[in-house]
């Protein structure tokens, strides 16, 4: 290879290196701060690394092939007569099905393990319920246990298990966190599960991934993860808040809305998350008639 070609591959591989180190910093799914999220990031470099382990020689061979074999090359061995190779044969195919399995294997075992569905269980820690309603454009958190609620901004403490149980009073949306890790849909008249844990204090971006009408890109939201104390005195401050989430200022909540700011409701009509999901399946709740208000 003489060294104008070496030059130009060597310029390629400096500015492909270059190119993707930019963005480092807007890799949130590399940038993981969780337990759930730091699992899904390692089963994503596994099978990347083991992908390249073919990708990589095929790219290498195919410029290699390409310069030694060019018409202007009058070393090169030319065998018309070559039609087949065992040794071969047993690259090219044994190769990719050894990868192929390691993945099946490894897949296997981690999407059992990474089930959304399976609690995170931590010893002496008394997992948090979140209760997630993806509106015309925001998104709702009821906290049932601390009888409070938010629009638009979720807290939780660092180390807890954080339980989320995600419905919708709106067109189909999906939840995630991506430096937590996880993806769960939101659908009327059913509620999915996400378990996650934030090992480290921060806020984290959160957002809708489903293009579902005007607002879709306005709904985000931040999750600050904070100590215990923190977040139980942040739990007394929303208390405080004259807001309340009645049945009539849920209706005017679920108006489509865009961009709409963090806001914070010191109290919350009893059962009004299941009251949700069940005017989707009750006739006669499709108005929440029968929703109590505290």
């Amino acid at each position: 290879m003489n060294k104008k070609w070496k030059a130009f591959l060597s310029g390629c591989a400096a500015l492909g290196v270059m190119t993707m180190l930019s963005g480092c910093k807007d890799l949130v799914l590399i940038h993981s701060k969780g337990m759930i999220g730091k699992d899904e990031r390692d089963l994503i470099f596994t099978a990347v690394g083991l992908m390249l382990l073919v990708v990589i020689p095929v790219i290498i061979l195919t410029l290699v092939f390409a310069y030694k074999y060019r018409e202007s090359n009058s070393n090169a061995k030319y065998d018309p007569s070559f039609t087949h190779s065992t040794k071969i044969e047993v690259v090219v195919w044994g190769v990719p099905l050894i990868i192929i399995g390691i993945l099946a294997v490894i897949v296997w075992k981690t999407t059992h393990a990474l089930d959304p569905y399976k609690p995170i269980e931590v010893a002496g820690v008394k997992p948090l319920n979140v209760q997630v309603v993806a509106l015309d454009w925001k998104w709702l958190f009821i906290y049932p246990e601390q009888h409070i609620a938010t629009v638009n901004y979720l807290q939780f403490p660092v180390g807890v298990p954080i339980k989320f149980s995600v419905t919708a009073d709106a067109p189909m949306n999906s939840f995630i966190i991506p430096q937590l890790g996880g993806q769960i849909y939101a659908m009327a008249g059913m509620t999915t599960q996400l378990h996650l844990i934030a090992d480290e204090k921060g806020v984290y971006d959160g957002r809708g991934y489903v293009i579902n009408g005007n607002g879709f890109n306005g709904m985000h939201f931040k999750s600050h993860v904070t100590s215990q104390e923190e977040f139980d005195t942040w739990v007394q401050s929303v208390k405080t808040s004259p807001n309340s989430l009645t049945t009539d200022v849920y209706k005017q909540l679920i108006k489509p809305t865009e961009y709409v700011a963090p806001q914070f409701y010191g109290s919350v009509a009893d059962n009004l998350f299941d009251n949700i999901m069940m005017k989707y399946m009750m006739p006669d709740m499709d108005d929440m008639q029968g929703m109590g208000a505290k």
